[in-house]
């Protein structure tokens, strides 16, 4: 069976994004008949890209040794989760108004040159075959309609970024101005709930 990656971010297991990003995701599963796997960075975040990690993904695999196979293995774990998916949610909280640092470094280990993308004149050009990437961002404050509305980095980055490796189906729902009461709260799951009905 063919199968969805759920990928969760926030440290809190209670988290707004971790229910809604479970909601959608079991809507999608039984929608599509998809096997649900999931891939928690909140409770086992990436390492960061060290110099092991950043020498071998630049180097060209025919001159890689065991040492280099090596510090690409989680890497290629999480590529492989990918590759094998046929649609990608993606539950996150936003910190300081873009992703949080362990979902950047999950992103740092998927996007790699001549694995899952290749330089030309032109760009960079994908080499994942693209499916469809749903995103949660979960935000405490609002981004329109009054003076202390944020700017939302999230979005464009996360979409410019998938993208960039072939994954350019990406629809974000925001989840606004979470930490500013019960009825935005009760507003932002209503507003999620509607989106999430529309796709299956």
């Amino acid at each position: 069976m063919a199968s969805l990656l759920h990928i969760s971010v926030s440290p809190r297991a209670a988290s707004h994004s971790r229910r809604i990003g479970r909601e959608l995701a079991a809507r999608l599963c039984a929608a599509r008949g998809l096997d649900r796997v999931v891939r928690d960075l909140g409770a086992d975040p990436p390492p960061l890209p060290d110099e092991r990690f950043v020498e071998a993904s630049l180097m060209p695999e025919e001159r890689r040794g065991p040492d280099e196979v090596a510090a690409l293995v989680l890497s290629e774990t999480y590529i492989g989760e990918l590759e094998a998916a046929a649609v990608v949610v993606i539950d996150t909280p936003m910190h300081n108004f873009t992703v949080p640092a362990a979902l950047k470094a999950w992103i740092d280990h998927v996007v790699r040159p001549r694995r899952t993308f290749r330089s030309t004149p032109a760009g960079k050009v994908g080499l994942l075959a693209d499916r469809p990437v749903r995103v949660v961002a979960a935000c405490g404050g609002p981004f329109s309609g009054t003076p202390a509305a944020q700017r939302d980095f999230l979005t464009p980055y996360i979409s410019y970024t998938l993208a960039a490796i072939g994954l350019a189906d990406v629809e974000v729902l925001l989840l606004e101005s979470l930490a500013r009461g019960a009825e935005s709260v009760e507003r932002a799951e209503t507003g999620a709930r509607a989106w999430i009905e529309r796709q299956g």
